[in-house]
């Protein structure tokens, strides 16, 4: 009887030493097979933690090892922890799908450094494209200033590329809450684009015209600045540019010019279109400004006069000469009659529209709303081989007003009737793709030109964008000089979709592998209520610091009757 008890105890204790074994052998396997084969289970909605099929591509077929430094790291406030978290979150996936060496590096640069060696680190790091930002951290005592990193650096095939994580959008400089949640949408778009970038060495250039009263590069700082983080932007006067400076372009664009273009210019511009060219014709076909009406006087918006309309009727598209009135409208600051002198208030200006995307289309799928200014509706024509398509659109509440026609500031009281301002949404922007016909076919070529241009009678693929419209990527300009950023309302303190419009159209017309798509992935960043934290945050201290200790307490008498229960047998 007691050989049979040792017998099965000893039977017991091997028994006891296989499971053991057994589970510390599936452990390695498990944790050898993970390593060899990654994978993870992404159960959010719209696959936020999911790379696209694009990155993963871009991943696998690049044989050069890559290097990223991320400068945001240390103590920072916590939206910024949010973007440092999600960027090491996304690069880490990034590093199990790459094929050769991925390194990926956190580093505060100005730790610990006096003053002075911080001074020279930052003067670097500038140098090399890596520029600080200066933040508000409210405290108890007010509020304190603190220099923070928000970049990162490329490094691989021997080239490297500053990349910006904080998207810019302007606003209260102590409110980034909006700003980083766009950031953090747009974090794979902005790896992958430039790990390409950098990877083939490929960067397209993009020419602003110049030369024909268009705006000056302090109203289109921005505009310029933010594409040149990606591409080689530059100004482009048609009248000196040469036949090799146009094959070098990518995309043209032609932002609210003011003065007729010659036959020259013209015939430069359909050479462009004939090779491939992209263009964007953001032009403003009747002549009205808000500053003209700053004075208090009346001033009639006539037609502008830009030598333009056979080119793009010819191309397919027409802007009408006309101004939109609409509902929906921007703000604008007035000086309130009747009150005490120096009132200003902002009031609704209904020739300011603000434009509604297109979300079926891609170059305008996820983008707020556009603000524009004394805008022109836009018309498609029959053209063969060009396929057209709306992008843009007023709203329902609208009416159109055709040039000339006077404007003064007291319009601002005006007080639109429904009958009056219900008709169909107008078209203000228009996509055209497709073989355009040659402007220029059997006609003379202008006598300034004088090298030799070979023009076919239909154009290789190519894209254009006919916006009704020329301040739509012209930026605001403070009173000291400084440029606003583009799409932000200094009056309002609101930011439109102006920015990113240009950065999708600039995606869509010079990228072969249609990168926009990762620019339009759909991530909800699900923000806390701050209303309801405020109310109900002694509720939630409670249930969250005395419900885990009461469940733990009824746990424990449970345990301790269901053992008395159970060994009082």
């Amino acid at each position: 009887m007691v050989g049979e008890r040792l017998k099965t105890k000893d039977q017991r204790l091997k028994n006891r030493k296989f499971k053991f074994l057994l589970l510390v052998v599936t452990l390695i396997v498990l944790n050898v097979v993970t390593q060899l084969a990654y994978t993870r289970i992404d159960f959010t909605k719209e696959k936020r933690f999911t790379l696209t099929e694009k990155t993963k591509e871009t991943l696998k077929q690049n044989k050069h090892d890559v290097e990223i430094t991320i400068f945001l790291d240390g103590d920072m406030p916590a939206a910024f922890k949010r973007l440092r978290n999600a960027t090491k979150d996304l690069l880490l996936d990034y590093k199990a799908y790459a094929n050769g060496k991925f390194k990926v590096v956190f580093v505060d640069p100005i730790s610990g450094l006096t003053i002075n060696e911080q001074d020279t680190v930052i003067q670097q790091l500038y140098e090399m494209g890596i520029k600080p930002t200066n933040i508000n951290i409210k405290t108890d005592a007010g509020f304190s200033e603190k220099l923070v990193f928000p970049m990162a650096l490329i490094e691989s095939n021997g080239k490297r590329m500053p990349v910006k994580l904080l998207q810019n959008l302007g606003g209260e400089a102590s409110n980034y809450d909006e700003s980083i949640n766009n950031s953090i949408k747009n974090l794979e778009y902005v790896f992958t684009s430039s790990l390409k970038k950098v990877i083939t060495g490929y960067n397209p250039r993009i020419g602003f015209t110049e030369g024909n009263g268009e705006p000056n590069d302090l109203q289109l700082y921005d505009a310029m600045s933010t594409l040149s983080d990606s591409y080689v932007v530059g100004r482009v006067n048609l009248d000196s540019m040469t036949k090799e400076g146009l094959d070098s372009l990518k995309m043209l664009v032609i932002a609210k010019p003011s003065k007729p273009f010659t036959e020259a210019q013209k015939y430069k511009i359909n050479y462009f279109v004939m090779k491939g060219g992209h263009v964007v014709w953001s032009i403003d076909q009747v002549r009205m400004d808000l500053d003209s009406l700053r004075s208090g006087r009346s001033f009639m918006a006539a037609n502008n006069s830009l030598n333009l309309d056979d080119m793009l009727f010819e191309y397919g598209a027409r802007v009408n000469y006309d101004i939109i009135a609409d509902v929906n409208c921007a703000e604008i600051p007035v000086a309130m009659s009747g009150g005490p002198k120096g009132d200003i208030q902002l009031a609704p200006w209904l020739y300011y529209p603000i434009l509604l995307p297109d979300t079926s289309n891609s170059v305008v799928k996820n983008l707020d709303n556009i603000k524009s200014e004394f805008a022109s509706t836009v018309d498609t024509i029959g053209s063969r081989n060009v396929n057209k398509r709306i992008i843009l659109r007023t709203s329902s509440y609208n009416k159109v007003y055709t040039s000339p026609k006077m404007f003064n500031l007291q319009m601002v009281e005006e007080q639109p009737t429904e009958k009056e301002f219900t008709n169909q949404p107008r078209n203000v922007g228009v996509l055209l793709e497709g073989s355009f016909k040659s402007v220029f076919l059997n006609r003379p070529v202008p006598e300034a030109i004088k090298e030799k241009f070979d023009l076919p009678a239909q154009s290789k693929p190519a894209k254009m964008i006919v916006l009704g419209d020329g301040d739509i990527f012209r930026n605001q300009v403070a009173g000291d000089g400084s440029p606003f950023p583009l799409g932000f309302d200094r009056y309002t303190q609101q930011n439109f979709g102006n920015k990113a419009l240009l950065l999708n159209i600039a995606d869509y017309f010079t990228s072969t592998d249609n990168l926009i798509a990762l620019r339009n992935k759909e991530v909800t960043v699900r923000s806390l209520d701050k209303t309801l934290v405020r109310t109900e945050k002694t509720k939630w201290q409670l249930v969250n610091t005395v419900l885990p200790i009461l469940l733990l307490i009824c746990f424990a008498i449970f345990q301790h009757y269901y053992r008395k229960h159970k060994y009082a047998k």
